[in-house]
């Protein structure tokens, strides 16, 4: 009986290999693909959205921390924040509070002799409230109420005062001082010579003293002016058009 149910199924799996046809060992071996993910690609701004801030275009800043030609090196940062909105046609394009970050370029501090402390600071990034980022191609143009300084030139340059007149002082006070010792000690001849001796003291202070060193508080206020122009998204800005 087991050798007759053995030889059925044999014949019934002979009968199915016939149905199926010989394999073809070259034929492609179907298999499951993998689904094709979908391309995404960044949606590009709307032009209807974007409005240009032109060169030129000035923006008020209050500095975050001081600056002082004392401590000061080349590349050290610079943080400030604006203080009044930039609008057009109605439009804030630059909310008031926006975050602007720059970097020292150059600082000098003052000689002993001759030459004035000076610091250039260039703003590179400007960070709206909401994060949206934007490159800042910018250079100091003014600093208002600054009352122990300049604007040296176009580049930025903000320069101390100087000390012709404060050394000229200086020097008089001190041959004044010593000529009135030299008049109690010996007359109308002392004080000749203590007046020349005083002078000679003044002269020597002057030249072995720096002047000046130029320090910018924090809150101090700045504008800086827009070297190229930038557009700004109104959209990623979320700022409304």
């Amino acid at each position: 009986m087991k050798h007759a149910i053995f030889f059925v199924v044999i014949i019934a799996a002979s009968a199915a290999f016939a149905q199926a046809g010989p394999v073809d060992m070259n034929a492609p071996q179907s298999s499951t693909a993998a689904p094709k993910l979908k391309e995404t690609r960044p949606t590009p701004s709307d032009p209807a959205q974007e409005i240009t801030l032109p060169a030129g275009t000035k923006i008020p800043l209050a500095l975050k921390h001081a600056i002082t030609t004392k401590s000061a090196r080349d590349g050290d940062a610079v943080y400030a924040e604006t203080t009044f909105p930039i609008v057009i046609d109605s439009r804030i394009i630059i909310p008031a509070g926006s975050y602007v970050q720059g970097s020292i370029s150059n600082v000098k501090r003052p000689g002993r002799v001759k030459g004035r402390a000076e610091v250039l600071v260039h703003f590179n990034t400007l960070i709206l409230p909401n994060g949206y980022t934007l490159l800042l191609p910018g250079a100091v143009d003014n600093v208002p109420g600054m009352d122990n300084g300049k604007m040296k030139d176009k580049e930025g340059t903000i320069q101390g005062e100087g000390t012709k007149g404060r050394d000229a002082a200086r020097i008089a006070e001190a041959a004044g001082t010593g000529g009135l010792i030299g008049a109690a000690a010996d007359g109308g001849k002392g004080a000749a010579v203590g007046g020349a001796g005083g002078g000679l003291i003044g002269l020597a202070a002057v030249l072995f003293s720096r002047g000046p060193d130029l320090r910018l508080d924090a809150g101090s206020t700045m504008e800086t002016v827009l070297e190229r122009p930038i557009t700004v998204d109104m959209a990623r800005a979320k700022l409304k058009p």
